[in-house]
């Protein structure tokens, strides 16, 4: 199992709040963002625990609470970050495996798990409609992922914007 080393830092939390619209709001060992969209009546939470203890590892922990779900996503490798869409996607690389949860700024909430990475790149009108939303989903990770397997390097937000020209 291939865990990317990625840290989230309080400038990637205050990226991650320019987008969503709502401050951060520091509490003990994470950091939560309250979202609550009027016109549409959807609220959610999430909680971004950096570096935390889980089993034998230690990585960042997403957390998402609406009305009616709980979702994590463990072990998250990298976050994309997109002013235009409105949206923030957090995402986890495995052994040629992504998962994403996609953060709406109008508390919005998807999530697509264990995605096989080829499906990111090509032609999508050629995958099925079950497969094709996951695949268009995360595809904007495409290019980080890309470079992280490339480089073998820390990967930042600063990075993140300089290459998909994301603000």
């Amino acid at each position: 199992m291939k865990i990317m080393s990625f840290d989230f830092k309080s400038k990637d939390v205050e990226n991650i709040g320019s987008v969503l619209r709502v401050k951060a709001v520091k509490r003990g060992n994470f950091y939560r963002f309250d979202l609550d969209d009027k016109k549409s009546k959807r609220k959610l939470s999430i909680e971004i625990y950096p570096a935390i203890k889980t089993g034998r590892q230690s990585g960042n922990l997403i957390s998402v609470y609406t009305i009616n779900s709980h979702l994590q996503l463990h072990q998250c490798t990298g976050y994309i970050a997109s002013e235009m869409l409105g949206e923030v996607t957090f995402y986890s690389e495995s052994d040629g495996k992504i998962s994403g949860l996609i953060i709406e700024r109008e508390a919005g909430c998807s999530l697509y798990a264990n995605v096989d990475r080829s499906v990111l790149s090509g032609d999508f009108t050629r995958l099925g409609p079950e497969v094709m939303l996951s695949s268009i989903a995360l595809s904007l990770a495409e290019t980080q992922l890309s470079s992280v397997s490339k480089n073998k390097s820390k990967v930042t937000s600063e990075s993140y914007r300089r290459e998909l020209s994301i603000k």
